[in-house]
């Protein structure tokens, strides 16, 4: 009997200890972490809001000396530093035909580069010398667009006066990074 007492002393002995082991153990997490890395890379991006600006439209010249000016705006998104030129072809000078008047543009930002996105005011100048070497702007973080601002403005050459009827003219603005 003793030796039968000694087994189960020993015995219960045992299963306290593990009992005890298990209890000083960690306990089982109900949950079990685990982590990814998420890379991905952004691309310079330059885009227009829209294919093209709206029409600007010139008030009607009336006299010898008028000069009617308009503008439109247009958004650009950007996330970097580009340069936006301009066209210096006769399809940017309004032209009836054969007969020209005088065509002037000038561009503008709403930003200047140091908070917002943008540029220096490019000031009136004639369709084929208007921004001879492009026009920067300078992307500022956390603003990726900026409002661009075309404007035109029409006059008859000094000492004559132009073709009744109609003109056009298209200015094409490209931003290049």
């Amino acid at each position: 009997m003793r030796t039968l007492t000694r087994r189960i002393v020993l015995l219960i002995g045992l299963v306290l200890l593990i009992d005890a082991n298990v209890a000083m153990a960690d306990p089982v997490p109900d949950h079990v972490h685990a982590t990814a890395v998420v890379t991905v890379t952004v691309d310079e991006i330059i885009e227009w809001a829209a294919p093209n600006f709206a029409e600007i439209h010139l008030l009607t010249i009336t006299a010898r000396d008028d000069a009617p000016e308009a503008s439109k705006s247009l958004v650009l998104y950007t996330n970097c530093n580009l340069t936006i030129t301009a066209d210096h072809t006769a399809a940017a000078q309004l032209t009836k035909t054969t007969d020209t008047l005088v065509t002037e543009y000038k561009l503008e930002y709403d930003g200047d580069g140091d908070p917002d996105t943008g540029g220096a005011t490019v000031d009136w100048a004639e369709y084929d010398d208007f921004i001879p070497v492009g026009s920067a702007v300078i992307h500022y973080t956390l603003d990726g667009a900026v409002n661009v601002t075309l404007s035109a403005r029409a006059s008859n050459d000094a000492g004559n006066v132009a073709d009744a009827g109609d003109y056009t003219a298209t200015q094409t603005l490209t931003a290049t990074f």
